[in-house]
């Protein structure tokens, strides 16, 4: 089995019919016809049924459709690390960051580090926690930056990074414009968006239980876009960390949550019983030493 033959195939599926594969794949039709044969020949079955229209995976294609395209991804992402490691000798940081991490407390940093450390090539994954933990631990990822609840364990090594507040986020045009102080009161006769992203949100149910408020979310979602969207449109108003809102101050407005005050502590965190890239190490002592 060939990559070639691999990539041909998951064209096919892709586009759903061989002439268009062949132009996405830049081959002829003839030739890309001919790999996909000999990989049918070598897996002992038709991989893909023709019609009119085009052509659909057979029972056995769509067996080994989702196991080609993992070795093909995880071919083209072992030849990107070689390309790195041997281009220039450029050292690759690979860090994970939870999808609620404001980008503009972290971005100036980075830019920073990048002045001191030329040679580093950073990637930036954003993903949620339990997904980021699991790539830290596989090897994947270098650091995580995340805003854990509770403690990780002994396998981790978690550094504080800075402290935020939660504000209570509206449109230009609401009511609380008019407000110097808000709290879960106030909140709690408005439309609420829910955010599923918040690692805070089981902490906020138990606070609203034992002062007797009732947060009826209006909306939910798992995308800070969708929930900033919907606060810009009037629809309701929502808690979010202040850093993920800086960038949005002229078209969303906020106050700080009063009564209770929440805050979360940002943690760097990587597994402690790696050996660290020197570069890493630098990176970490300078998040710590605050932002």
């Amino acid at each position: 089995m060939e990559m070639q033959q691999i990539r041909y195939f998951l064209a096919v599926c892709d586009c759903g019919n061989f002439t268009h594969a062949a132009q996405l794949t830049y081959v002829s039709q003839p030739s890309l016809t001919q790999a996909i044969k000999k990989l049918e020949d070598e897996l002992g079955g038709e991989l893909f049924v023709r019609h009119r229209s085009g052509c659909q995976l057979t029972a056995l294609g769509q067996l080994i459709e989702p196991k080609l395209r993992r070795i093909f991804k995880d071919t083209q992402a072992t030849k990107a690390d070689a390309i790195r490691f041997t281009r220039l000798n450029v050292i690759p940081l690979r860090i994970g960051l939870m999808h609620t991490i404001g980008a503009q407390r972290l971005s100036p940093f980075f830019a920073r580090y990048q002045q001191d450390y030329p040679q580093i090539e950073m990637e930036l994954l954003v993903d949620s926690e339990p997904s980021l933990l699991q790539q830290l631990e596989a090897g994947k990822l270098d650091l995580v930056i995340s805003a854990p609840t509770q403690l990780l364990g002994q396998a981790y090594q978690s550094t504080p990074i800075y402290s935020e507040r939660y504000v209570v986020a509206f449109s230009p045009e609401h009511r609380f414009n008019q407000l110097e102080h808000i709290d879960l009161k106030d909140i709690q006769v408005e439309p609420y968006l829910d955010r599923l992203n918040c690692e805070l949100r089981e902490k906020l149910k138990l606070v609203c239980q034992d002062r007797d408020i009732n947060l009826y979310a209006s909306y939910r979602s798992n995308s800070e876009e969708w929930i900033m969207d919907m606060v810009r449109a009037g629809i309701g108003v929502a808690l979010m960390p202040e850093y993920t809102l800086n960038n949005h101050a002229d078209d969303i407005h906020y106050r700080y949550l009063t009564d209770p005050a929440i805050t979360r502590q940002i943690y760097a965190i990587h597994v402690a019983t790696a050996t660290q890239k020197k570069e890493l190490q630098a990176m970490i002592a300078g998040l710590s030493c605050g932002l």
